[in-house]
């Protein structure tokens, strides 16, 4: 049994269609994969808005309420709840130079319109987190744009959101690049910046995630604890990734076990999730994985998390004090070696 709550998003069981190939397996309806995960032990689904509301740009505001409505009927017959919405802008026509930092006003106040919608639906489905992945928010001619303007756009944009609904909270999810050369906002440090600078600090963190981090060059339990010592880390996407190339959501701890570990353990000694926070397994299948296996891939990063979890609790912080006082890391690096060999 463990201590934490899972999460999960419809996109993590998918066809196998990628940016090089078609589609190599059959689409699942939204309800047989809610039944799914609620039968593999998962407590909560991550939304885009348009996996809710299909058709998002088409329907007045109403007609998007009542169409999140019925999503929420499909939880509450599966006994999930939300934990968050997010608006999937990137993958918008008005949005091909970016949302919230567009040099185009119009395709700003279209950004802002999906975000305010954004909130309609996660206020819906029962759920106060809008989380925001700055996708094309960056550039791909570094002279295109201007950062300070960028950044203060950003800002004014989440300060917007923040006036809406005066009990939501914004989570930020950084990444230095892919699909734009460089983010504006690309590790947990920026989200902090940012944070600090809209008018309610207070509703405004962060959601970190392992592969993001390990693309900017980083330790994603480092960048877990920055987080968690400014009170900000309001959800994590655990994954793997083999090295700086794209954002390839391998299954969690597949490529690095000792920095999966090391990502657990610190979410352990911090007590996260006593506030009902989720970790989030945003991991994505192998494309040759055929249709019977569809699931695996989070099969096996629940087991995965759950196998380190119990690594954690057996993990002897005295000897830890012991080599500090010391300063022999040798031994402690061997002892962490040796106890995630250990059968």
């Amino acid at each position: 049994m463990s201590r934490f709550k899972f999460s999960v998003g419809p996109w993590n069981v998918h066809s196998g269609a990628d940016a090089y190939g078609p589609a190599v397996r059959n689409e699942i309806s939204l309800g047989e994969k809610f039944k799914k995960f609620s039968e593999l032990g998962f407590s909560a689904i991550q939304f885009h808005d348009d996996d809710a509301v299909p058709n998002i740009n088409d329907l007045s505001e109403n007609e998007i309420k009542a169409e999140a409505g019925k999503v929420k009927q499909l939880l509450n017959k599966y006994n999930l709840a939300a934990e968050f919405v997010a608006p999937r802008l990137w993958m918008d026509p008005h949005t091909t130079d970016g949302g919230y930092t567009s040099n185009s006003k119009e395709d700003r106040e279209f950004a802002i319109w999906r975000s305010l919608r954004s909130i309609d639906i996660a206020k819906e489905l029962g759920c106060d987190k809008i989380v925001l992945w700055l996708a094309r928010e960056g550039t791909l001619c570094s002279e295109s744009k201007s950062a300070v303007d960028a950044v203060n756009h950003l800002i004014s944009a989440i300060n917007s959101m923040l006036d809406y609904d005066k009990d939501i909270k914004i989570l930020i999810e950084p990444k230095p690049n892919e699909p734009v050369d460089r983010s504006f906002c690309g590790t947990i440090g920026h989200v902090m910046g940012v944070s600090a600078a809209t008018k309610d600090p207070k509703r405004v963190g962060g959601l970190l995630e392992s592969a993001h981090a390990i693309l900017a060059g980083l330790d994603p339990a480092n960048e877990v604890g920055f987080g968690l010592a400014m009170g900000k880390l309001w959800s994590v996407h655990l994954n793997d990734q083999n090295g700086m190339k794209f954002d390839q959501d391998k299954s969690f701890g597949v490529e690095n076990l000792r920095q999966a570990f090391n990502q657990i353990k610190i979410l352990m000694e911090n007590n996260y999730g006593a506030n009902g926070e989720y970790i989030g397994l945003d991991v994505k299948a192998m494309r040759t994985t055929r249709d019977a296996d569809s699931y695996k891939h989070l099969e096996n990063s629940l087991r995965i998390a759950k196998m380190l979890e119990a690594k954690v609790e057996k993990y002897d912080y005295q000897f830890q004090k012991q080599c500090m006082e010391n300063r022999d890391y040798e031994a402690l690096e061997m002892y962490v070696l040796e106890l995630l060999m250990q059968g």
